[in-house]
């Protein structure tokens, strides 16, 4: 049993005293014994302000144990994706809403409905057995009402958990839309097909809000069953008292209620349902949370669309392209292009903006086939997959993820120390930014707070912290000051000394330390 549900069973049982203080204010009121009222209003300020911590408690423990779930979620699943590249048939943007908006919609599942749940299911007993004590019939009342309100919930539950995969689905397809139609964006315009595009946006999108609206139904439906059960018991709890002081039950019970034994049991009436109430409330987070967990869950055993090969043993021949051409669009080719890339050295591609050093680099990585040419590794033919498994990848768009500053560099090798990872970090350059902002510091998918430079330095150091045979590295000096730039460059030199670095740049100063350098027209 976890912190917070501890803290949500301590606020139920916190209820009790309440309850009697007040049920002990009003009796001795009503006999004018001024040192029982003083009693009962002590449990009473005793009591509610210590449920109100006990609350804000409960909440502070779930929001922990959200932060701590989702990044196990993300310890599992950010590896493979970095890894193993996107799962065969499904879209760029449905991988990006699995990372990151399928992983934040474990909060509230694991911060309020999973603590809410086991509360949910012993504080009404424990409220029940309180009431007990001064009204056993008004006790049974309460748990007569449990057995119809579990079913109506089971129901409720088995559709919501289907709406709320469906809901999710939609999410995720609408996500990898958006982003494959922003992506194809020039191709769209060039065909005149935006209109088209437009059209299977917006039913995409309506298909989208009527699962939501299907979804949220269930919700309320749901705390509109339970809100019955609440309004139920506690009716038929004070038609029973007030029959019981008043001597005018059809029937015979086997106990007489003191004005006090009834207060008591109709204030904690209330208390009876109060968990329930908050589960309820959270119920719309258990369908989302758990529809994210059965996608992540489906994206961790999903075979993947490329798996990169292991790398062989031996040292790495270098690599040689001999009138390569790559055709990055359509119609666009690129090239012939021939480079010789050894084993150790400093490799510079140069040439104008658009001249294709990008997508040369791609080629040699094995994310674009080559249109004409040869490629080979060595004197060997050039293996499946390119270079996956033996290069490192720093581009000029670095993809981050929430958490912290060493938490991103660290996902390039989960396995590093953190101390291989902070060296990394210093390698590229981040130490200043360490030292000014923390270990800790936070970073969101956006890179809010952080420079541009900033952004291509923790993408340098991913690929330093890979510690792969070769780098290929796309602008690593752009966006930085010039004395940035030189400790990078300064790094790189060092770097090619013991294995093969190309990087595709226009700056004259990387250009004039690389031990060879290949023209792009």
């Amino acid at each position: 049993m976890d912190v917070a549900t501890l803290l949500f069973l301590g606020d139920s049982l916190a209820g009790v005293p309440f309850a009697l203080g007040l049920a002990m204010a009003v009796h001795f009121l009503l006999q004018r014994e001024w040192v029982g009222v003083l009693a009962g209003a002590v449990l009473v300020a005793v009591s509610g302000p210590l449920r109100a911590v006990l609350q804000w408690a409960a909440a502070t423990a779930g929001v922990r144990a959200a932060a701590a779930a989702k990044a196990e979620a993300r310890a599992r699943l950010y590896p493979r994706l970095l890894a193993t590249g996107w799962t065969a048939g499904r879209l760029a943007g449905e991988e990006a809403a699995t990372a990151v908006a399928d992983v934040e919609m474990l909060e509230g599942l694991a911060a309020r409905y999973r603590p809410l749940r086991t509360a949910a299911v012993i504080a009404p007993l424990i409220v029940a057995a309180a009431v007990a004590l001064a009204s056993p019939v008004s006790a049974l009342i309460l748990l007569a009402t449990l057995l119809p309100f579990g079913l109506g919930m089971a129901l409720a539950g088995t559709a919501a958990r289907a709406a709320a995969e469906r809901q999710l689905a939609g999410a995720a397809l609408l996500t990898g839309l958006f982003v494959d139609r922003v992506r194809a964006l020039p191709m769209i315009l060039h065909f005149d097909a935006a209109e088209r595009v437009a059209r299977q946006l917006e039913s995409s999108t309506r298909t989208l809000a009527e699962r939501t609206l299907a979804t949220l139904r269930i919700a309320f439906v749901s705390g509109g069953v339970i809100e019955f059960f609440a309004a139920l018991s506690v009716a038929m709890v004070a038609v029973y008292c007030g029959f019981q002081l008043l001597g005018i039950l059809p029937f015979r019970v086997p106990e007489q209620l003191s004005l006090a034994e009834a207060f008591f049991a109709l204030a904690l009436a209330g208390e009876f349902y109060l968990p329930i109430r908050r589960l309820a409330a959270a119920y719309h987070d258990r369908q989302l949370g758990e529809a994210a967990e059965a996608a992540i869950a489906a994206r961790l055993e999903a075979p993947a669309l490329a798996s990169p090969p292991p790398a062989p043993p031996g040292p790495f021949p270098g690599l040689l392209a001999d009138g390569l051409e790559v055709e990055p669009a359509p119609g666009r080719r690129i090239g012939p292009v021939s480079l010789r890339v050894p084993a150790a050295g400093l490799v510079a591609l140069t040439g104008p903006t658009g001249s294709g050093k990008s997508s040369l680099l791609l080629a040699l990585a094995g994310l674009l086939p080559p249109a004409a040419g040869r490629l080979a590794l060595g004197e060997a033919p050039w293996p499946e997959g390119g270079l996956l498994g033996r290069a490192a990848w720093a581009g000029q768009a670095v993809q981050l993820f929430p958490g912290t500053l060493l938490e991103n560099i660290a996902a390039a090798r989960p396995d590093a120390s953190p101390a291989e990872v902070r060296a990394a970090a210093a390698a590229a350059g981040l130490g200043p930014l360490l030292a000014a902002r923390g270990e800790s510091l936070a970073i969101d998918a956006r890179g809010s707070g952080l420079s541009g430079g900033e952004r291509r330095r923790i993408g340098l150091a991913r690929a330093l912290l890979a510690d792969r045979p070769i780098l290929l590295l796309d602008e690593p000096t752009a966006d930085l000051d010039p004395e940035a730039a030189a400790a990078v460059i300064a790094r790189l030199k060092a770097e090619a000394g013991r294995r093969a670095v190309v990087v595709a740049t226009h700056d004259p100063a990387l250009v004039a330390v690389a031990d060879a350098e290949v023209q792009l027209p």
